[in-house]
């Protein structure tokens, strides 16, 4: 469809690096301009949300849900349009925030790869328009709080010159300097720190706040400081675009440090046949009795805090003209499939994410199986909120805010998702990775998902895995290409169509060029 880097400089290299000088002449939006509140917390299963097993939801999976305790989200979803099939394309924290962010796939974003010190050339583009540069245009008031772990960590402490905010190498952690906000005004966030109970974070004039408590719930807290204006904390006078970036139920899930014992307590005497009730589980892991029922209890815990960020909402009334979002940047494959990692993976329960979204009285509740991208996202948001003319026309992402409205319903729906696994490249003289390798490409549809992984040494072909989500919901079966020549050569055509319009580095190198048809 076009190749990202020949538009690089040729459309966004006039944007130049954003900044927040501006902010205070920018025009004033309408009043009836909707609020939106992005929450996404990490590693969040859309397995876990435990409606699917009620009424008017079940009837649209072919899974059973997770024994979660999810009373606010259940509630939520009865208010929301609620999708299936929303696809983390490459489920790593950093990629699919960059893809978020930007509106386009990896190469485009700029993320390429999870983003630490040893990775410099994986990290979030500053000469492109990103959803918050948009909105920002648009007259909004930006906020960013929690969780970000898109750029690259530089020795850029504030409190100590010349060093990483943490003395592990390679970093991962991050300060961002407001000149690399794209337009948050409002901050108090950090890069990446897995420790739930003493997280720490950098406010909007680079202090360092060292805290005590259950990030999740002093992320709530902020998030209430902002919806409420407590201290002027934003523009009254702007409709405002909040992103609360929750790091649990992300790993550490362990013990009662990771968790909230209220929370703790509603699964810790459950035997593990009771929560691990999928059969694709393997109940023999350390992880399943030591991880389960914390990781659950991290879900609970979510729950609760995203509902204390609802009620604030209503409390200043505000719920009727606020866009209200729940997602996750990746799934969690939690004991199944054989693995111990968790996500970059094609399997569905690492690929599917939540997507709910309430727009009271402008969307209709309804369940739709619409296979959303991750790239999608930006563009949606911005379509949903008026902003349709302001969609940069750059993007790889389309919006279907027409199919949440239900006012275009024959508007062309994605036959596929891409997956997409990047592993480190070459390293340098200095051990620094230079490049990424892409070591698998695959397609999720509606009924299959088709994975192909190559070898680093040749890029030949190493392994598939084909299954008939349809007919095998838990992907139990991987089955044989030969003997399904005719499905494997059909899902290997529309890979090829789909690395194709992407400018994909398999597509530009021809990769495994016998077997996909991109020609």
């Amino acid at each position: 469809m076009k190749n990202i880097f020949n538009f690089r400089n040729a459309i966004l290299g006039t944007l130049g690096t954003v900044s927040l000088t501006a902010c205070a002449s920018q025009p004033t939006q309408q009043q009836n301009s909707p609020n939106v509140i992005y929450v996404f917390p990490d590693q969040f299963r859309n397995h876990a949300l435990s409606f699917w097993g009620e009424e008017g939801f079940s009837n649209h999976v072919n899974f059973t849900p997770d024994p979660t305790h999810t009373p606010v989200l259940n509630k939520f979803a009865k208010e929301s349009v609620v999708l299936t099939s929303a696809m983390s394309n490459f489920p790593l924290s950093s990629p699919h925030r960059g893809m978020l962010l930007t509106g386009m796939y990896p190469d485009g974003s700029g993320i390429t790869l999870n983003c630490n010190s040893e990775r410099p050339f994986s990290s979030l583009r500053q000469d492109i328009e990103t959803i918050s540069d948009v909105y920002f245009k648009a007259g909004y008031d930006c906020g960013y709080i929690g969780k970000l772990h898109a750029e690259h960590p530089t020795p850029n402490d504030p409190d100590r010159p010349g060093k990483y905010v943490e003395d592990r190498i390679p970093a991962w952690d991050a300060y961002t300097t407001p000149e690399n906000r794209h337009h948050f005004n409002y901050w108090y966030s950090y890069g990446t720190f897995d420790v739930h109970k003493e997280p720490h974070y950098w406010d909007t004039e680079g202090n360092r706040h060292e805290i005590k408590e259950w990030s999740p719930k002093h992320e709530a807290d902020k998030a209430i400081e902002y919806i409420s204006n407590a201290n002027n904390t934003r523009d009254p006078n702007k409709p405002f675009f909040l992103m609360v970036g929750m790091n649990p139920p992300h790993s550490p899930y362990h013990s009662l440090e990771d968790v909230m014992e209220e929370d703790y307590n509603l699964y810790k005497d459950v035997d593990i046949d009771s929560l691990l009730i999928r059969p694709n589980a393997d109940k023999n892991l350390p992880k399943a009795k030591e991880a389960t029922p914390y990781y659950f209890a991290s879900v609970t815990g979510v729950d609760r805090e995203f509902g204390r960020i609802l009620a604030e909402l209503e409390k200043q009334g505000l719920t009727e003209n606020t866009i209200v979002v729940f997602a996750s940047d990746h799934g969690e494959t939690m004991c199944s499939q054989g693995t111990d990692d968790p996500k970059n993976s094609p399997y569905t329960e690492s690929m599917n994410i939540p997507f709910i979204v309430r727009y009271p009285g402008k969307l209709n509740p309804h369940v739709d199986n619409l296979l959303m991208s991750s790239p999608d996202i930006m563009p949606t948001l911005l379509g949903l909120s008026g902003l349709d003319d302001l969609i940069p026309t750059h993007l790889d992402g389309r919006n279907f805010a027409p199919l949440f409205f239900e006012k275009e319903n024959n508007i062309e729906r994605p036959k596929g998702a891409i997956y997409i696994q990047n592993i480190n490249g070459d390293k340098d003289e200095n051990g620094l990775v230079k490049n990424y390798f892409p070591s698998a490409r695959g397609i999720k549809t509606a009924d299959y998902t088709l994975a192909l992984f190559i070898n680093k040494q040749d890029k030949a072909l190493s392994r598939v895995l084909l299954f008939d989500d349809k007919n095998d919901p838990y992907q139990l079966n991987n089955l044989d290409r030969k003997e399904n020549k005719e499905l494997f050569n059909q899902l290997c055509q529309q890979l090829a169509e789909l690395l194709k319009e992407t400018d994909d580095r398999w597509y530009q190198e021809r990769i495994l060029s016998d077997i996909i048809p991109y020609n």
